[in-house]
């Protein structure tokens, strides 16, 4: 084995996670966006509400025939290019992904049910389909990011003279990492979806003129966006303390990394931006905030944060991690502040009109989320290495024998970037030829009345 091989097997695993996590984060934040419309459809027989479910539900059906394949082949390449990995999890943390099973054959039935049997169920029985889609799409993310919190705490299992022992599955399944993993996963993924149906509706309020029918009814998907989605990013922000703090116990080599700490301190400032020289031991152009990291990590200016110096080179993470942490809390921050200018401008000014400078920032919000999940999810699985089970099992040692793996590399992305590419068309081709004014148009009174797409 080979560097390049190993290398190439992680970016060949990592552009497959890259390019899946996407309809997999929209796959939850869609359908709790469907559930909220259809929630104040309930509440409020406004039919522009319904409409939007309707039409976000054309979506999530187009990126749900493209996350089936992609998770396919996700769960194929763990199988191939990582034997010795799957080794261990088929022996110790299999459950998560039997259980993962059974949650998305309820997303995927109840969804059937809400498309196919729109017209002959009820408004309650439509919200209790969606809540069960969403549940489920939630269950399947978080059953499968726990395999990834098992691997940064392993837990319920022992390895003795080279064999594992005292297994212990659901030990394994509630490892340090399950709760707070499983709390980030949920949020930031419905905060994205959030996020991506608000920059959606504000860039089509910038098609239109204000005071327009399209404008009022994107309007009113833009306050429902952005109030939803401020108040989930102000969860998210208060898991991630919770999830620097989990660092701190169980991580500190990735917490050094990601902000660039070399020297065990106590006060430790926090640095935000800049890149991190290993070679001078400090983070350049960065803003440092005295004092922060220490209270971060353990809500006191005293808390001794370990550096990056108590650990072997050979342990340390790859120092970019320090940029995909930054990148991702300050989308974060970014997302939050755009949500309150927003609803602050809209529902408390009374404001008919967005300016466009706010609407091409909400506009932006959308890319900028599914950023942030990439970052994340880089920072998670980098700022692990060199370990694909921490102190427990290198990702050197758990790759295939397989060499020459390049060609196939190749074939991998050509076959994303074609799935890209395909799924792109047909959402545009879609709505193009099924435009809003035709929805709007047959729009009459009545929660009963059966609204078609035509």
């Amino acid at each position: 084995m080979t560097v390049s091989d190993l290398v190439i097997a992680r970016a060949m695993f990592g552009t497959t996670m890259a390019f899946h996590i996407i309809f997999a984060t929209l796959g939850i934040g869609i359908p709790f966006m469907i559930l909220i419309s259809e929630l104040l459809f309930l509440k409020t027989k406004d039919q522009d509400f319904s409409i939007m479910a309707k039409r976000w539900t054309k979506a999530k059906g187009v990126l749900l025939g493209i996350a089936i394949p992609s998770g396919t082949i996700a769960g194929v390449s763990l199988s191939l290019l990582w034997p010795g990995f799957m080794e261990v999890i088929g022996r110790v943390m299999a459950l998560p992904f039997q259980i993962e099973i059974y949650a998305f054959f309820i997303e995927a039935l109840f969804l059937s049910i809400y498309v196919y049997a729109y017209d002959r169920i009820s408004a309650k029985a439509r919200i209790i389909s969606l809540t069960l889609v969403t549940f489920g799409a939630l269950a399947s993310g978080v059953l499968i990011s726990n395999v990834h919190a098992f691997e940064s705490t392993p837990a319920g299992f022992r390895v003795e003279n080279g064999h594992i022992v005292d297994v212990d599955p659901w030990a394994a399944f509630f490892n340090p990492s399950f709760y707070v993993t499983a709390g980030h996963v949920a949020l930031t993924a419905l905060m994205t979806g959030a996020f991506v149906m608000g920059a959606t509706a504000a860039y089509k309020m910038l098609r239109n003129s204000p005071g327009s029918r399209s404008y009022k009814f994107h309007s009113k998907a833009l306050v429902m966006s952005l109030v939803t989605g401020g108040i989930i990013a102000l969860l998210s922000s208060l898991n991630g303390h919770a999830s620097a703090q989990h660092l701190h116990e169980y991580q500190p080599e990735k917490l050094a990394a990601a902000e660039g700490l070399f020297e065990t301190q106590s006060h430790a400032p926090l640095l935000i931006g800049g890149t991190v020289d290993p070679d001078t031991q400090e983070v350049k152009w960065g803003i440092e905030i005295p004092w922060a990291l220490s209270f971060l990590a353990g809500n006191s200016f005293d808390t001794v944060v370990r550096g990056l110096n108590e650990f072997p080179r050979e342990h340390w993470p790859p120092l970019f991690v320090h940029t995909m942490f930054n990148g991702m809390v300050g989308i974060g921050m970014y997302t939050l502040l755009i949500a309150v200018l927003g609803v602050f401008w809209i529902k408390f000014l009374k404001k008919e009109a967005v300016p466009k400078w706010l609407l091409w920032a909400v506009t932006l919000s959308g890319p900028l989320s599914v950023l942030a999940i990439e970052f994340g999810w880089i920072l998670a699985c980098t700022g692990r290495q060199p370990w694909t089970i921490y102190h427990v099992l290198s990702t050197a040692d758990s790759v295939t024998s397989q060499t020459n793996l390049g060609t196939l590399y190749m074939l991998f992305v050509l076959v994303y970037l074609l799935l890209g590419v395909a799924v792109i068309a047909v959402l545009y081709y879609y709505f193009k030829r099924h435009p809003l004014m035709n929805d709007l148009s047959n729009q009459t009174d009545g929660d009963d009345k059966n609204y078609t797409v035509h």
